[in-house]
């Protein structure tokens, strides 16, 4: 599921520039259908085609982006490649060269091979390509194709494997759509009821074109669209395979809208406003339904289903009503306007009332939905960190994060960031300039600097809003504040009169199976010099992580190697398995728990795959460390 949530905001890089093209090509579409063709009605449909003509392309790029692990304009590139490789094979003129016949006589699928599913899938390509190559090295002799520069010509051949077996499927899939809509021909009322359920459920994968030929054009002799355009067809029967859809895109939709904008989360409302706003005024005016589509049908999928449904109901509510519109761009205002007049548009004033109660329906269905089943809606996704400033301090964090980067050499001197579970990782420009004491007293607990321009920032479980931070700082969208004056939290172990400070010894479960080390035996300096903490660690010979304790799950890091308990008497424990495993990005490991959760001792809290951690090169030794227990002994108990 977070797989999917990732993809869908990918998608809303490029889904957020739909809703002003869908407007430019409204208008162009009006002015045509008013005063005929002249120079700005085609100035503003060339401006809008541009964008909505090009969505599969702009997919590709996006997606690219989004779920590489860095955004990167390697992997837009590579999903770029992906895209031109995989349509130029598979575009008819290509496949009537390897079939040997003429493009005409070409399967019609491939005349539709660009679109939004190929998109997508060119874009997962170019990013996994990018994450696996960007970093190769070769030998000497092909090193100028080294790193990033050897993405693209990876990406190539990886196309060309799935361009491959997309010309053996695809013209099979379409195909039999276009067998299933004719067969739908014959149920009626019925039979637009379920066009319009499959048409929204294969938008995702760009097949809904092969029902659309169908239904609207001259496929199987039925050319709705056509029909109704030229006043050519049948008085109470023309037009019931289009309107249907106008309640849904004029009134449902945005309904949905709403419901998503009031669930989001209040501190993320702005941000959430700008997509479902422009996304409603073009599914209203326009009838471009991607925007607000695209926004969840990956984030909350189910959610997509029950607009499928819906979709169908009102197809064949409005087929079985004498009510008849069509359109010649898509169902939305202009559209509805436009054919009002038309000699076979049949009680079109209904279409409002209907959009009246699909409004009311979409809105309370969304709602409920998901805040019955906390859907990740826009503005409610997981991955998105959010600290509330009255609860969680994050004025300190930002504080924090302006003192770490001045020690930085400042925001110049960053060139990358990232964090693992308890500390910040970088690359900087000139070490030189990074002030290990001016880091200290901003917080951190230490400061590693392995070799070459990387430099680690110890700091604890709450790196991630500190990371945040600093992004914010870099990217400008924060100011720094004016002084930024940070007492670092430092926890001081009482002496007694003798001198000698005493230990609380802890001892708890051994929560993974394996031979017990010493913590100096890790191989990172942060645990073997016990920065974080004092604890003990395991070379493990099993799969998964129990719980030591009773307590509470205080946090998990994405990536899933890492696992923090509090227990029941405040102290923090983490289970780091294997070092450096964060750049494994959560290959081979699994979590069985939630942020939150109350556990008991024995409790398995995390799975992970030993020989995978073996084979990517990094040591399995587990530290199980005390947070800032420098005073604290800890013991682990066998089972």
């Amino acid at each position: 599921m977070k797989y999917l949530q990732k993809l869908g905001k990918s998608l809303m890089l490029p889904v957020a520039v739909l809703p002003v093209a869908a407007i430019l090509s409204g208008i162009g579409y009006w002015i045509l259908n008013t005063a005929g063709e002249n120079f700005v009605q085609a100035f503003f449909t060339a401006a809008g085609g541009a964008l909505l003509d090009n969505l599969p392309l702009l997919f590709a790029l996006g997606v690219a982006i989004g779920m590489a692990s860095k955004p990167d304009g390697t992997a837009a590139l590579a999903g770029l490649v992906s895209w031109l490789v995989v349509t130029r094979l598979l575009s008819p003129e290509t496949v009537a060269t390897l079939q040997g016949i003429a493009v005409e006589d070409v399967n019609i699928g491939f005349g539709r091979i660009e679109n939004a599913f190929v998109g997508i899938i060119c874009g997962l390509i170019g990013a996994y390509c990018y994450d696996k190559f960007k970093d190769v090295k070769l030998p000497s002799a092909l090193s100028f194709f080294s790193g990033k520069r050897s993405v693209a010509i990876v990406t190539t051949g990886a196309s060309l494997a799935v361009a491959l077996v997309l010309y053996f499927v695809w013209p099979i899939l379409f195909g039999g759509l276009v067998s299933f809509g004719e067969w739908m021909v014959g149920l009626g009322p019925v039979g637009a009821g379920l066009y319009g359920f499959f048409n929204r459920l294969l938008i995702p994968l760009g097949l809904h074109h092969a029902l659309n030929a169908v239904f609207w054009f001259d496929v199987a002799g039925i050319n709705d669209l056509g029909n109704f355009l030229n006043g050519t067809g049948t008085a109470g029967v023309t037009g019931q395979y289009m309107t249907g859809y106008f309640p849904i895109m004029m009134f449902g939709l945005p309904g949905a809208a709403l419901a998503m904008y009031l669930t989001a989360k209040t501190h993320r409302r702005k941000v959430t406003a700008g997509i479902l706003l422009s996304g409603a005024f073009a599914s209203f005016f326009v009838g471009v339904t991607e925007p607000l589509e695209f926004a969840f049908m990956f984030l909350a999928p189910a959610l997509y289903v029950v607009h499928a449904i819906f979709t169908g109901i009102s197809m064949f509510i409005m087929a079985l009503l004498p009510v008849r519109m069509g359109f010649g761009f898509s169902g939305g205002f202009i559209d509805l306007m436009l054919g009002w007049v038309n000699p076979l548009a049949q009680n079109p004033w209904m279409i409002f009332l209907a959009g009246a109660v699909w409004f009311v329906i979409y809105f309370a269905a969304f709602y409920f939905i998901i805040k019955r089943f906390d859907l990740k809606t826009p503005g409610r996704e997981d991955e998105e960190v959010e600290v509330d400033e009255a609860s969680t301090g994050s004025s300190k964090f930002l504080n924090q994060a302006s003192a770490i980067l001045k020690g930085l050499g400042g925001k110049e001197n960053v060139l990358e960031l990232d964090n693992c579970a308890t500390r910040l990782r970088m690359e900087v420009a000139d070490v030189s300039k990074v002030d290990d004491a001016a880091i200290r007293r901003a917080g951190a607990a230490g400061i590693m600097k392995p070799g070459g321009k990387s430099v680690q920032v110890i700091y604890g479980l709450e790196v991630q809003f500190v990371k945040d931070a600093m992004e914010d700082l870099i990217a400008g969208r924060v100011e720094a504040p004016v002084a930024t004056v940070v007492a670092a939290d430092a926890a001081v172990a009482e002496v007694p009169q003798g001198g000698v400070a005493t230990k609380t010894v802890l001892t708890v479960r051994q929560p993974l199976a394996g031979r017990v080390v010493a913590l100096s035996e890790v191989p990172d300096a942060t645990f073997a010099e016990g920065i974080m903490g004092q604890g003990v660690a395991v070379e493990p010979t099993g799969d998964t992580v129990w719980a030591p304790a009773d307590g509470t799950v205080a946090h998990i890091f994405p990536t899933s190697h890492a696992v923090a308990l509090k227990l029941t008497d405040g102290t923090e424990l983490l289970v780091h398995v294997g070092v450096d495993t964060v750049e494994m990005k959560g290959e081979g490991f699994k979590t069985l728990v939630s942020v939150g959760d109350e556990v008991a001792e024995g409790t398995p809290l995390l799975r992970f795959d030993l020989d995978a951690i073996r084979a990517a090169g990094h040591p399995a030794v587990t530290p199980v460390i005390v947070l800032g227990g420098a005073d604290v002994e800890l013991k682990l108990r066998e089972v």
